[in-house]
């Protein structure tokens, strides 16, 4: 995966509702964010695949991340 690819996860991490990220399963979260990110540019099955495994690797971090969010939102 490259950078514009990587930012895109991310971006769209931040674009996710707080409760989804902090409340769905982790392979319900997964397949959330795959499909934001495959309406905004065209996978290939590798790039899912990979994509796929990035994002599981890391729900604890977007999971940490929201809560963050969260915190800063509610002060």
């Amino acid at each position: 995966m490259d950078s514009s690819v990587l930012r895109l996860v991310w971006d769209v991490v931040e674009e996710t509702q707080i409760k989804d990220l902090l409340t769905l399963p982790d392979t319900a979260l997964v397949k959330l964010l795959l499909q934001r990110i495959s309406r905004k540019v065209l996978l290939s099955g590798e790039e899912v695949c990979l994509m796929y495994d990035y994002i599981s690797a890391r729900t604890w971090l977007i999971r940490d991340m929201a809560d963050s969010r969260s915190s800063s939102q509610a002060a």
